[in-house]
């Protein structure tokens, strides 16, 4: 899962960007409003944290442009301010739920998991391939009746290529859905990754469902190997 942070407040921004991806989540983090719409709309995210008071274009008027533009993202907005009339104005301009700062840690988390369900119940049926089955929205994986084992990153590369089972995955592909924008770091990590799914998706059941293609990327198996 893909979440943008739209804070100005660089250290707050920092831990919440820290403490989402300990938890799995491949987090973006922009500064100002007008980066923080330029990102939404071009990113791809799953759901955006969005502070109300931001220099260049508050974050009202970000929630709605995005929602003119036909984004449906997710957004819960983060505010110091507090009253009915703020919350009832950031709901108005689109958004899917309001916190306050200072807010818990456990609590945020717990509202961005609720909204990602929202979004993703009968939205995203698991993917079926042969024996191997990927559940994004369980963030579970099968082999027939064998759960696998995955960490977060490795999951998150098994569901890009299972999503796109039968075609050719480049790594920069895999890095721009799976990493954060601002990695800059050796894109043959991919291979570490690849290594480990096999290991936990082939080698055990005697199976070769993700092959290499030379100089192009990576193909899953439509029939699962």
């Amino acid at each position: 899962m893909r979440l943008l942070i739209v804070e100005d407040e660089k250290r707050l921004a920092g831990s919440l960007a820290k403490g989402l991806t300990a938890e799995g989540f491949v987090v973006d983090v922009a500064y100002d409003g007008l980066t923080g719409l330029d990102r939404a709309l071009g990113g791809g995210y799953d759901l955006i944290l969005l502070d109300i008071m931001l220099p260049g274009r508050n974050g009202y008027r970000v929630c709605a442009d995005l929602r003119a533009a036909g984004d449906e993202t997710p957004i819960l907005m983060l505010t110091a301010k507090d009253g009915e009339f703020d919350e009832a104005e950031g709901l108005d301009t689109g958004a899917d739920d309001y916190l306050t700062k200072p807010f818990s840690y456990v609590v945020l988390l717990a509202r961005i998991r609720a909204l990602l369900r929202r979004r993703t119940r009968g939205a995203q049926p698991a993917i079926e391939l042969g024996d191997l089955r990927v559940d994004p929205a369980a963030r579970r994986v099968f082999r027939g009746d064998d759960e696998i084992e995955l960490t977060a990153k490795e999951y998150a590369v098994l569901e890009h290529l299972a999503t796109n089972a039968g075609q050719v995955v480049s790594k920069t592909q895999i890095l721009d859905q799976v990493w954060d924008a601002a990695y800059d770091g050796d894109p043959n990590i991919i291979e570490v990754y690849v290594s480990a799914l096999r290991r936990k998706l082939d080698a055990p059941f005697g199976r070769k469902a993700i092959t290499t293609v030379r100089g192009a990327g990576y193909r899953l198996a439509r029939d699962g190997g």
